[in-house]
């Protein structure tokens, strides 16, 4: 009997320890960790920078609130605006709030400038951005969706067709919102030509780009920002994850004109931004381009879809790796859940990415070492698979 909310299928283990990208568990076992928490650890587990910055922070001071001068998120918020060229940060608490302040901000800035009709907001077919209602509303699940009727008004789905978009973008349409990967998708990359294509037309039409980089975000794919892998800018991106390292922070960055439809008033957070958030954020920006983490994203994530197309290779129920960085997946003709339940007994945790894709995740700074450990685990899982289907 639990006093938890059955809201969870959690896997039969629990962790008391973390370094690097290894877990153990109560009973002292070892484990591989690929799943980084969800995209969250990017530095791995206990990163020393990361554990120094808060231990310090936590001593002096830990939350004041917004209606005060916080001079930490002035200096990450410049940092990202450096690194991204989006010049305005907002900062909140996780990845689905910072989509909800993309949403209104993308409304705000829209009906300030053309009037109160253009609301509507188009996403794609297999998106995912959050739990919450409007969230929720966006995600173009209907297993995520079940239940919550009725929905929030003001989104629509298309797939991801660049003519179909065209057509879908009405008198009321303010934004397009995307992943420039899709991980709960199923880890599909949108890519170049199409995302460059969805910047010209919305420009063309004169409505918002808005890229969801939650999962994407602070180096999993091999660059700071997705976007930048694609020569595209978008005008809003939403930020969370990887940002804080396991501390919950979430942020959306913004064009400067865009940007300033917020005033005073507009939106807000009570959390968001507090001292020990930016502290670990502020410790997370700094590592990776100490360490030189988005070069290693590049290069492990370039030899861990090799050793995945190689497996796929060698078994017919494997169809295709891709991904793109250190966000991977391998494509399954089957359920995926029972592989991601063999690796769990084999040492390795990794995630179901949709119905039939795995998905893989290590933090950036992943050795070569741990790389091929992690492949070794995975193909006993898989050989195990092939066997008992």
């Amino acid at each position: 009997m639990t006093s938890l909310m059955n809201t969870y299928s959690r896997l039969p283990v629990a962790f008391v320890k973390g370094e690097g990208c290894r877990l153990w568990d109560e009973q002292g076992c070892e484990y591989i960790d690929f799943t980084s928490g969800i995209a969250v650890t990017n530095l791995g587990h206990a990163h020393p920078k990361v554990t120094a910055a808060l231990h310090e922070q936590a001593g002096m001071l830990l939350h004041t609130s917004n209606l005060y001068q916080i001079p930490l998120q002035e200096q990450v918020a410049a940092k990202l605006a450096e690194l991204s060229g989006l010049p305005k940060a907002f900062f909140c608490n996780s990845g689905a709030e910072a989509n909800e302040a993309a949403i209104k901000l993308a409304r705000k800035y829209s009906q300030l400038r053309f009037g109160p009709h253009k609301h509507e907001i188009l996403t794609l077919h297999d998106s995912f951005h959050g739990r919450t209602l409007a969230t929720v509303t966006a995600t173009c699940k209907p297993k995520f969706q079940e239940g919550f009727a009725p929905l929030m008004p003001g989104f629509a789905y298309v797939q991801k067709d660049l003519a179909a978009i065209e057509q879908a973008i009405g008198e009321a349409t303010c934004a397009v919102l995307v992943e420039p990967v899709q991980g709960e998708g199923g880890v599909l990359p949108l890519g170049a030509e199409f995302l460059q294509g969805l910047r010209e037309l919305c420009d063309a039409k004169g409505i918002l780009l808005i890229f969801d980089e939650v999962q994407t975000g602070i180096g999993r794919t091999g660059k700071m920002f997705g976007f930048q892998t694609y020569g595209v800018l978008p005008d809003i991106v939403t930020l969370a994850k990887g940002l804080g390292n396991g501390v919950p922070v979430g942020a959306m960055l913004a064009k400067e004109e865009v940007a300033a439809a917020f005033t005073p008033g507009s939106h807000g957070s009570t959390f968001g931004g507090n001292p020990l958030a930016m502290a670990a954020a502020q410790a997370v920006l700094e590592a990776i381009e100490e360490e030189d983490l988005l070069s290693n994203a590049v290069q492990m994530g370039e030899e861990l879809n090799g050793r995945l197309q190689r497996l796929a290779d060698d078994y017919s129920f494997l169809l295709e790796a891709r991904g793109q960085g250190l966000l991977q997946g391998l494509v399954l003709d089957r359920p995926v859940a029972p592989l991601v339940s063999k690796c769990l007994e084999y040492g390795l945790l990794v995630l179901s990415a949709g119905e039939h894709t795995l998905r893989l995740l290590p933090p950036l700074n992943v050795t070569s070492a741990d790389l091929h450990l992690a492949i070794k685990m995975l193909e006993k899982a898989v050989a195990e698979e092939a066997t008992s289907a």
